[in-house]
């Protein structure tokens, strides 16, 4: 028999826990089926990358300028990457129109990457791909889609901000 945190979410029956269920393996299930949702049935990464034809990591660079300038370094950091890659990104995206960089007025030494106008018109369109939501999470009931909103609020202002 194989134990229920290993079995799928949509496996096992709506609404039916197994005996052996516990906050762990409940916490596990819950986990697998926002994963699955998310990177594997809906992944919008792809569909991010094809239409503004970037890398998503480049398409997530915009999102972030998109926020306001930062420091390479601020970049690297949101962006999970060592200060090299960020270059080579923030490169391409200059080399394409869509952020530019510039020496801060404070410390000659530190760049600061910019968004441009078309870039911000290209971190609109990734953000409207990603934040479109799958059609059967738009079936939900609207109590259903309330109470899940709540909590996944509440779990993302739990978390530390990395």
């Amino acid at each position: 028999m194989i134990p229920d945190a290993a079995v799928p979410p949509a496996e096992l029956p709506a609404g039916q826990a197994s005996a052996s269920a516990s906050p762990e393996s409940d916490a596990a299930r819950a986990w697998t089926a926002m994963r699955t949702l998310v990177l594997d049935t809906h992944n919008r990464r792809a569909a991010v990358s094809e239409a503004l034809e970037l890398s998503f990591v480049r398409a997530k660079a915009l999102i972030r300028l998109a926020g306001g300038p930062l420091t390479m370094r601020e970049l690297a950091a949101q962006l999970a990457t060592d200060p090299p890659y960020t270059t080579v990104v923030v490169d391409d995206l200059e080399r394409r129109g869509l952020a530019r960089r510039s020496t801060s007025p404070e410390d000659r030494r530190v760049k600061i990457a910019t968004i441009t106008d078309s870039g911000a018109r290209a971190a609109a369109t990734a953000e409207e791909i990603l934040n479109e939501p799958p059609p059967a999470l738009a079936a939900l009931s609207a109590e259903d889609l309330a109470e899940l909103a709540r909590i996944l609020t509440r779990l993302v202002a739990d978390e530390p901000a990395s």
